[in-house]
């Protein structure tokens, strides 16, 4: 049945909405219970993120709790924390029961922490409360705070046929059984079994003589984000979890990992918009204020700078006016290419494929500034000459922009590297500040260049 509830196209529709409405106001019951079984959790938790509170919470109260936990996981955040405030503590234990320790674990997270004690005094499986608690104690954005408890191990002496009598328990815990996980009589973690290796192997041999020795992990304390380039690049669809003691204590999945790129994408992308923090677009005008108002002072800042760079030329536009007019033209050439290369250096910082060092990388892009800037500057000279008709003025635009490039490529490449060094996100490069540092330096050697040329 659940294979079928997966595979059933599903589009939200108004007409969905107002049935769903309809069905709740009238305590239609078994018909809204009928309408739904059809849906796979994700899709119900798309319907109740667009009902009302009071429609929202009828549906999870009406529902099982081994469907509505799983809605639950897949809500929007704030519609989550809205329902979760309209459950008793006893409704949300009954929900964390059904979920996975991981996600029993995030969503527990989000409860205020009196709210978290009495949730978690409510749960009556003992193993599970305490395994949730274990992942609670991890930090934010660490392995063992977004590993799971539930997989399935077994002890290098036992023999293939009790191996499959004691994973059949083991594996009820388990959604979904990607490796099997061999451990020594210390818990050490000593390698893996494919399920193909277990199936195919004689029944009195060993688990040591079938297992697989070489093992891909992390550790506990493992930033995320690494754990993530580990999964990609051998291609993991889970990988175990080890202490200090080489001990095997859970394993990450490849869904867990995917959310994680996904917020990792979702917060570059708002600081590549010049946004700090963490806002939706639902959020209030004073949080969206608060995120975006630090770096359109900035560029504010920035514009300043200008100003005064440009009244500090002011002889210069007395007597070649003509370079006023280019201004805008140079800034947005800085600004463009400096985006551009530390769009490219951010990117490589996160797939990992940024190597060697800093000074063959600065190397490589002013080559290739040196020779864009030298075609745009080129086609520039061409225009400059033909419409004013000033060869000293063209060369003096042209080589300019030539020059103001090669600086805008090492600046945009320069900063994401030194920030990644530091340890900041580098993500930071590609939005306003590389943009607006760029316009300030631009003008400032457009001036400068085109002041010494034309001597003046």
């Amino acid at each position: 049945m659940t294979d079928e509830k997966e595979n059933i196209h599903f589009e939200l529709t108004d007409e969905l909405i107002e049935k769903v409405e309809l069905l709740v106001a009238a305590f239609q019951d078994k018909e809204l219970n009928e309408l739904l079984n059809d849906f796979h959790y994700a899709d119900i938790a798309e319907i109740l993120d667009e009902l009302n509170l009071e429609d929202s919470v009828y549906v999870i109260k009406l529902l099982d709790s081994e469907t509505t936990s799983d809605i639950l996981t897949e809500l929007d955040e704030d519609t989550r924390e809205k329902i979760l405030e309209n459950l008793s503590a006893k409704e949300i234990a009954e929900e964390i029961e059904e979920l996975d320790t991981d996600d029993a674990a995030d969503l527990i997270a989000e409860l205020p922490e009196k709210r978290q004690a009495e949730v978690m005094s409510r749960i009556e499986d003992e193993e599970h409360r305490e395994e949730i608690s274990e992942l609670l104690n991890y930090e934010d954005n660490t392995a063992g705070s977004l590993m799971a408890k539930e997989l399935v191990k077994v002890y290098e002496t036992w023999t293939v046929a009790g191996c499959l009598r004691r994973i059949r328990g083991q594996a009820k815990e388990v959604t979904r059984v990607h490796s099997i996980y061999v451990v020594d009589k210390e818990e050490q973690l000593i390698g893996r079994l494919s399920l193909k290796d277990l199936i195919v192997a004689k029944s009195e041999q060993k688990i040591a003589e079938i297992a697989k020795d070489s093992v891909d992990y992390v550790h506990v304390q493992d930033d995320v984000e690494d754990v993530a380039k580990v999964m990609a690049k051998y291609d993991l669809e889970a990988i175990p979890v080890v202490d200090d003691n080489q001990s095997l204590v859970g394993r990450i999945t490849i869904d867990d990992i995917v959310d994680v790129l996904k917020e990792e994408a979702e917060k570059d992308y708002q600081l590549a918009a010049g946004i700090t923090l963490d806002v939706e677009a639902g959020d209030s005008i004073i949080e969206l204020t608060r995120a975006r108002l630090p770096w359109l002072f900035l560029g504010l800042i920035g514009g300043v700078g200008a100003f005064l760079i440009m009244e500090g030329f002011q002889d210069t536009f007395e007597r070649y006016a003509v370079l006023f007019f280019f201004t805008p033209l140079i800034a947005a050439m800085a600004g463009n290419v400096g985006v551009q290369s530390s769009a490219i250096i951010v990117q490589g910082l996160a797939n990992d494929d940024v190597k060697g060092s800093i000074n063959s990388r600065l190397i490589k892009e002013m080559l290739l500034a040196a020779l864009n800037g030298t075609i745009l500057a080129i086609f520039l000279f061409l225009f400059v000459w033909a419409t004013k008709g000033e060869l000293i003025t063209a060369i003096a635009i042209s080589s300019s922009l030539i020059a103001v490039i090669i600086v805008a490529g090492l600046i945009g490449t320069f900063v994401p590297l030194f920030l990644d060094k530091r340890g900041i996100d580098p993500a930071i490069a590609t939005g306003p500040f590389i943009t607006t540092s760029n316009d300030i330096f631009g003008i400032l050697i457009y001036f400068w260049i085109a002041k010494l040329i034309l001597n003046i």
